[in-house]
């Protein structure tokens, strides 16, 4: 199938686009506002569209017409297109709001809609509350993003308490892509987890404070753990590689290698022989640790979508904690000219029938080696 995806380079763009590249087989489009020019063209043989873009800054004129405009032309692209079967709108919980941006989605939803009809095509509206996730835009796309950045930088936001639904961006994604399946047309309204703008800080300030502490959270909620792989996105790649507690004596040296504050987790060793490499995979979800014990080697990471190769040298004489950021691919070589022992930790135990492990090699393009 292939899925136009307008948006596609922006924060539930980049989301999606990383989940269809894990789950699915689709030819995926990104359309991005640099090149809305192509969209009539790629739409001409497309199986589904996903309308993503959208204007949420400017004066109230530009967001509520901004969001017409856009729909507008999508819209005339979708009447005119080839074959196209599905289109789905990634609309708000605001939509229908007495405001610019309320204004402006209901009624682009009202106009895709009509689009989709005159097409004879199924047409999705996603209802979507406030959404969350790794490599937000501070002061943009959430307040958990500028909240993850304050924990950072070690300074207090301005907190406005009051209640909140938040949604993680990847579990947005899943019902965007479940929009795709045959069926009718249809509203669909995921929901996420009620909670507070104060409950959202104390839980990130704490997470941050047990971490860079040498402990790792508890991770007993889903919130959780999503909260953790957002703050883990905005401290790497700075905060690494961390440097374990390490306690000597006659007999040798002792290593803490994973300090738990709660939850599950699965710890395994691995041995490569030199040259070997071991990974080249991604995770949506996982919290992965990876320490050298014994040898030495290069530790590789690149976002998704993205060319930069982020790479950390480690090895045995210097014992460095590296955590794998979720949508990363990474990999693990042995630089050495001795076998390589790896311990690995995981903050799930392994299932083999959702291992949350998805092929993606790390092309080296070496950007930073630290």
């Amino acid at each position: 199938m292939k899925v136009v995806v307008t948006g596609g380079h922006g924060f539930l763009g980049w989301h999606l686009r990383v989940r269809l590249r894990a789950l699915t087989d689709h030819q995926v489009v990104a359309i991005g506002r640099a090149d809305l020019d192509r969209l009539d063209t790629e739409l001409k043989d497309a199986d589904a569209l996903i309308h993503l873009a959208g204007v949420n800054r400017g004066t109230d004129e530009e967001v509520e017409q901004g969001n017409v405009a856009l729909a507008q032309m999508v819209g005339r692209a979708v009447r005119d297109s080839g074959q196209l079967s599905c289109v789905v709108f990634a609309n708000s919980l605001h939509a229908g709001a007495d405001t610019p941006y309320g204004r402006g989605k209901a009624q682009a939803g009202i106009l895709l809609a009509d689009s989709a009809t005159t097409r004879g095509a199924r047409f999705v509206d996603v209802v979507l509350p406030n959404l969350f996730g790794e490599h937000g835009r501070p002061n943009y796309n959430s307040f958990v993003a500028t909240f993850v950045r304050a924990v950072v930088d070690e300074r207090l936001p301005t907190i406005d308490d009051r209640p909140v639904e938040l949604l993680h961006v990847q579990r947005a994604s899943a019902d965007l892509i479940g929009a795709l399946e045959p069926g009718p047309s249809e509203m669909v309204r995921p929901r996420g987890e009620d909670t507070s703008v104060t409950q959202v800080w104390e839980l990130l300030r704490g997470m941050h404070h047990l971490y860079r502490g040498g402990e790792l959270p508890a991770l007993t909620t889903q919130l959780e753990v999503d909260l953790f792989n957002t703050l883990r996105a905005a401290m790497f790649p700075q905060t690494y590689p961390m440097r374990p507690t390490s306690h000597r004596d006659e007999r040798g040296d002792l290593v803490e290698c994973v300090r738990s504050h709660g939850g599950t987790g699965q710890s395994f060793v691995s041995t490569s022989m030199p040259g070997v490499t071991r990974g080249d995979h991604f995770h949506l979800g996982k919290v992965e640790r990876f320490l050298v014990v014994r040898g030495q080697a290069m530790i590789n990471l690149r976002r998704l979508f993205h060319d930069e190769v982020i790479s950390f040298a480690v090895s045995a004489d210097s014992p460095a904690i590296v955590d794998m950021p979720t949508m990363w691919a990474h990999n693990i070589v042995n630089t050495g000219v001795d076998e390589l022992v790896t311990f690995f930790w995981t903050h799930t135990m392994h299932d083999p029938l959702e291992p949350d492990t998805y092929a993606e090699r790390v092309r080296p393009r070496v950007g930073s080696v630290r």
